[in-house]
């Protein structure tokens, strides 16, 4: 069983940077099912995190609701059904406002990290 100290365990997804993800995967792959955007996000954190479908899916949901994503029926390269979804305008104007923000927020972490002049 694989613990946190082991270097192949993946690790949750950081609590509010799933919708960011969800939608820079969008933005950057356009039309993907919730399958491919996990794969996505696995893949471009370089297998270091894991994501949880319990998770995911409610985001998805939530997301669309709000208007950031739309959503449609379609076929998967398997010749499977499955909704497929798109990044929205207003879903562009929330990216751009988050990635603001968490680069502010690393901005400010990265304060803490710089030798301190006296």
């Amino acid at each position: 069983m694989a613990g946190k100290n082991d270097p192949n365990h993946k690790r949750e997804i950081w609590p509010g940077t799933l919708v960011l993800m969800v939608l820079k995967s969008l933005e950057t792959m356009g039309p993907q099912h919730g399958y491919g955007i996990a794969r996505r996000i696995e893949q471009v954190s370089g297998q270091e995190l894991l994501v949880n479908y319990g998770t995911l899916y409610p985001a998805l949901i939530k997301l669309e609701q709000e208007g950031y994503i739309q959503s449609e029926w379609g076929n998967t390269e398997n010749n499977r059904r499955a909704r497929y979804y798109r990044l929205a305008p207003a879903g562009r104007k929330l990216l751009a406002e988050e990635a603001r923000a968490w680069q502010r927020a690393h901005d400010l972490l990265a304060r803490f990290w710089r030798p301190q002049e006296p």
